[in-house]
């Protein structure tokens, strides 16, 4: 499956979007204050933002929990189920468009979209086109106990478990290790 440029930067925004959920606890929030909302939209260089309010910053949780809901989908109808509802929602309208040095690419969101709705129409375009190729199952969650974290697998043989094997994966294998050893010295 070709995966052009746009797509990635919308697979790892929407990524960076649903780990920013709390895990239970509202301290650990990722996008607790506009400012935060601020942040986000600058490090994933989202275009065609103004200056962002309250409103946003409620807008584009309720967008993250419905990506969340993507990622916790059981099959492929379920997920499809929930970027039909988004991207309906966002009032999704393909342009072409050249900004910023980027060669030509296709945005789903109306000019002057709100925040949620740029959100919705870009990220769940981009989950729609896994769901149409059967690639569903890349969404995925850490398997580490302790992360849980969302994560795109586009590995070429579908095999990644973690969301970085530098710590999530490294460090459940160094575990394994040290309990191998243990057991046979005992």
């Amino acid at each position: 499956m070709l995966i052009t440029h746009d797509t990635r930067c919308a697979f790892a925004t929407v990524v960076d979007l649903v780990n920013t959920a709390p895990d239970g606890d509202p301290a650990t929030d990722g996008l607790a204050t506009v400012a935060q909302l601020t942040d986000f939209v600058r490090n994933h260089e989202v275009s065609d933002v103004g200056v962002l309010s309250e409103f946003d910053l409620s807008a584009v949780r309720k967008v993250r929990g419905r990506f969340t809901e993507v990622f916790a989908a059981p099959d492929a109808g379920s997920a499809a189920s929930v970027i039909n509802d988004l991207i309906a929602a966002a009032g999704t309208t393909p342009r072409l468009t050249d900004h910023d040095g980027y060669d030509w690419h296709v945005h789903y969101f109306a000019p002057g979209a709100s925040l949620a709705d740029h959100l919705a129409a870009d990220c769940g375009m981009a989950l729609a086109f896994f769901v149409v190729a059967g690639e569903q199952e890349r969404l995925r969650r850490c398997e580490a106990p302790d992360c849980r974290r969302a994560f795109v697998d586009l590995s070429r043989n579908r095999s990644r478990r973690y969301c970085d094997s530098r710590t999530c994966g490294n460090r459940l294998h160094v575990a394994a290790y040290r309990a191998r050893r243990k057991e046979s010295a005992g």
